[in-house]
């Protein structure tokens, strides 16, 4: 029989923590600061945890959501003074790589896709098809720029400048992330910030990455071969939704395959 006595001390324990998804996409599987903040809390306080892990395998998604996660993860390690690990499975790209790169560190497997640092966006014009079915679009506003981007309107050369000028902005929230969370790693010479992606023995030579390594091993070469590991993530409800929420969830499902397919996964 084992005995669990108070005054023997217990082997560092490794919080694990599963951020698999798009970010802030509609669906079940999505992840979300809201979603991820008990899960979060949990795996910095129960226990102790000599580390936390995150298991990161994402192709981005919200650039809101990607900060918001990031950010508590930083507040969490601060105020807990524990340590952040980011392994990185098939892909940490854009909002991806955002949450990796709240870490501390950041391993990858070989074939592991790493970067596309940058911000998108994307839709469809409908006024032609609409047109041709002899629908006619009406737009009623209270401000000049109310309908900016209507997908059933014609494109007007303001509001694509306009969005251009916006997703700029992002972009340099993102950059400013990076070289704050990889100061002192990252290839100065390299343009590292135009969306391109790279596997990971690249990404390592360019300070995007700290090199190639797997959770268990990793963690055990740092804390010890006894070292425990409790897994957390987010739960997911027994029963499908019907409805209108079976919809959204199919459409975010379609969303987050066409999101990992351009990383050709």
């Amino acid at each position: 029989m084992k005995l669990n006595l108070p005054f023997m001390k217990k082997p560092p324990l490794v919080a694990v923590v599963r951020l698999t998804g798009a970010i802030g996409m509609p669906g079940r599987g999505s992840l979300s600061d809201a979603a991820l903040a008990p899960v979060l809390e949990r795996a910095f306080k129960k226990g102790k945890p000599a580390a936390v892990a995150l298991l990161v395998n994402s192709p981005g998604g919200s650039p809101v959501q990607s900060s918001l996660i990031g950010a508590r993860i930083r507040r969490l390690a601060e105020k807990h003074e524990v340590p952040v690990y980011a392994f990185v499975e098939d892909v940490a790209a854009s909002g991806g790589y955002w949450l990796a790169a709240a870490a501390d560190e950041i391993w990858a497997d070989d074939s592991s896709i790493v970067g596309s640092i940058g911000v998108i966006s994307a839709g469809f014009g409908a006024h032609v098809f609409l047109a041709r079915q002899g629908v006619e679009r009406r737009v009623y506003t209270a401000g000049r720029n109310k309908s900016m981007l209507d997908p059933f309107s014609p494109e007007k050369d303001e509001d694509v400048e306009r969005l251009k000028g916006l997703l700029n902005d992002m972009h340099v929230n993102f950059i400013t992330h990076v070289k704050d969370r990889r100061a002192g790693k990252l290839d100065v010479k390299a343009d590292l910030f135009t969306g391109e992606f790279w596997l990971a023995r690249k990404a390592a030579a360019l300070g995007l990455i700290d090199g190639i390594a797997h959770l268990k091993p990793k963690m055990q070469e740092v804390f010890g071969d006894k070292t425990r590991f409790k897994l957390y993530g987010m739960k997911k409800p027994l029963l499908s939704r019907i409805g209108m929420q079976a919809a959204e969830e199919a459409l975010g499902s379609i969303e987050e395959r066409a999101a990992y397919a351009r990383f050709g996964l």
